[in-house]
């Protein structure tokens, strides 16, 4: 069985910063990606970032303000975010693909975050 736990999100002002982190735990073989998306009310679930080993990818949205990053011995995934705006309000979610030890790759989803960002 695996579990992904989500710390980190809260209230934070204009131009503040947050740091999200996901760890996934239980019976894991190996990790293939590991990232976050975010869904604001009324809108559909969009990537905000995702990593596979040193290959990162960002939403043009958030490029230059947010920083994905791993820690692959605690199999934990992070998401700095810096100059916050408005529009960041969001639930965010950890998704990692990984293989378990038994039975295949598989999508497995965080309990989700919310971050809003208000003054």
């Amino acid at each position: 069985q695996v579990q992904l736990v989500e710390s980190g999100g809260g209230l934070v002002q204009p131009g503040g910063s947050l740091r999200l982190s996901c760890t996934a735990s239980g019976s894991i073989f190996s990790i293939n990606t590991m990232g976050w998306y975010r869904q604001a009310p009324g809108k559909q679930r969009e990537l905000v970032a995702q990593t596979r080993g040193v290959i990162t990818n960002y939403a043009d949205s958030v490029k230059g303000r947010f920083t994905i990053s791993t820690d692959n011995a605690k199999n934990t995934v992070y998401l700095q975010m810096n100059s916050l705006k408005p529009e960041d309000t969001a639930v965010y979610y950890c998704n990692v693909n990984l293989l378990p030890t038994r039975g295949s790759t598989y999508n497995y989803w965080g309990q989700g975050t919310q971050v809003t960002v208000s003054s």
